[in-house]
């Protein structure tokens, strides 16, 4: 039975480390960044509709709007539509003061941002008037100037979709903010940029994405589900196109201010992905068989989030129950096949590799990531001073190590140094939340009822300019 089991986890952990590592060598192609400035050079093409889809966001729909006005394109070839979705506030009444196409939808029974998408294609395509393309906001966003130079540039080398760098526009507003903030840096560069660096295709995120007319068109949305945004990027894999990439047109996005509201809104996700795995995960890996295609097969992997986050965390805790055992369990672990001094390096190298990424996308200043990395010493200071430290022995050491650095950077440097500093460690907090958050989104992926996040932080689009 021993045998049985040591054989069983070393399978196990060796096809959970494959994937960990797959995602490794991925990001590293996000590590370069082309200096692309061809946009600025490249002649308006393209029209456009710009719809922005708003449920009672009479707080935030007003800066959205005043956002899009101010954009760096021909006025005459744009224009800005309104979806109020089931409003029952002055979302509508706010949005007409703005001289824009206000529609308004009641459909109770079917709530969420997909269908009121799918209705409002379907308006566009019957108008008089021909837009070659059509964007697609959230009303809590904040659009840069040049969002639709870039998209003109990017649709005029070939693409039929392309998505936007999805910024923050709260990061500072609490723990939970911060780490929603780091992990769209960190994705954005690390998984986007990398996948276009590659040739693969991007995905799109659900806001601050542009479609061609035609294509949306000839494939038809019907994207409803809780992730209307993977949903359609599955659809266009299958049909043989690829999503592109402009990181250079900035949309910021309102994060979650608690973690109840984190938790809702990923919960949603999860359950969403789960759904969207079901239905398209098998036909992806089929056309990737078939084609010999890797864009289908990363597409394929990238649907079932939640189950290879489950898995990694599942690793991760027999990692634990072996390492914190003085018996031993008989379970295989990934750290056996490496020598300590190696295993140590990769582990740091794992620290550290977020806060470079934030400091490429001049997110982090240069003295706070030596900061970081200084502090990433840890795993080899405690091991010098205490050997083969015992379990209370790292929980104090570490508790002491991370005082020390605490107080050097409050006397220092001051505040602001020092809240990102504890809040990238939180980020560790913050990622461990996704493991019971994607098993809710697995055995909750049948209920698709809209959970709406409210947002409610007046920001102007000079303000993060």
């Amino acid at each position: 039975m021993k045998g049985f089991i040591f054989n069983f986890t070393l399978v196990f952990q060796i096809s959970v480390f494959t994937i960990t590592i797959y995602y490794l060598i991925l990001s590293l192609f996000g590590l370069y960044k082309r200096r692309d400035d061809g946009a600025k050079r490249f002649a308006p093409k393209h029209t456009f509709a710009l719809l922005v889809a708003a449920h009672n966001e009479e707080m935030v729909i007003a800066n959205v709007i005043e956002s899009l006005k101010k954009l760096d394109y021909p006025k005459n070839m744009y224009d800005i539509f309104v979806i109020a979705d089931n409003c029952d506030d002055n979302t509508a009444d706010i949005a007409r003061k703005y001289d824009v196409n206000v529609y308004e939808r009641k459909v109770p029974e079917k709530k969420g941002k997909g269908y009121a998408l799918e209705w409002m294609f379907d308006k566009i395509f019957k108008m008089d008037r021909k837009y070659d393309s059509i964007a697609v906001f959230d009303a809590d966003n904040l659009v840069s100037k040049n969002f639709l130079r870039e998209m003109n540039y990017k649709l005029s080398k070939g693409y039929k979709v392309v998505q936007g760098y999805v910024d923050s526009k709260n990061p500072d507003d609490s723990w939970i903010t911060g780490s929603y903030s780091i992990s769209f840096w960190t994705t954005n560069r690390l998984f986007q940029l990398s996948r276009s660096n590659l040739g693969l295709s991007t995905q799109i995120c659900g806001t601050g994405f542009c479609m061609d007319t035609d294509i949306l068109r000839e494939l038809g949305w019907g994207a409803t589900c809780l992730t209307e945004d993977l949903e359609f990027t599955c659809k266009l894999v299958l049909n043989g196109h690829k999503v592109g990439w402009a990181h250079n047109a900035v949309v910021y996005d309102e994060k979650p201010l608690t973690l109840k509201q984190s938790w809702n809104q990923r919960k949603r996700w999860m359950k969403g992905f789960t759904d969207v795995a079901s239905r398209f995960f098998f036909k992806l890996v089929k056309k990737a068989v078939r084609d010999k295609s890797l864009t289908s097969l990363d597409c394929a992997i990238y649907t079932i989030q939640p189950f290879v986050t489950l898995l990694i965390g599942l690793s991760a805790l027999m990692t634990v129950l072996q390492n914190n055992n003085e018996h031993g369990l008989n379970i295989f672990v990934i750290s056996s096949l490496f020598i300590p001094i190696l295993w140590k390096a990769f582990s740091i190298f794992q620290f550290l590799i977020t806060p470079f990424i934030m400091t490429l996308e001049c997110k982090l200043s240069k003295k706070m990531f030596f900061v970081f990395a200084l502090y990433s010493l840890n795993i080899i200071v405690l091991s010098y001073i205490f050997g083969s430290p015992t379990f209370l022995q790292m929980v104090l050491g570490n508790a002491v190590y991370l005082l020390i650095f605490v107080s050097f950077i409050a006397l220092i440097w001051g505040k602001k140094p020092l809240k990102m500093f504890i809040w990238y460690l939180l980020y560790g907090i913050y990622t461990l939340t996704w493991i019971p958050i994607a098993i809710q989104g697995i055995l909750d992926k049948n209920n698709k009822e809209w959970d709406h996040t409210k947002h409610i932080r007046q920001i102007s689009i000079q303000e993060m300019e």
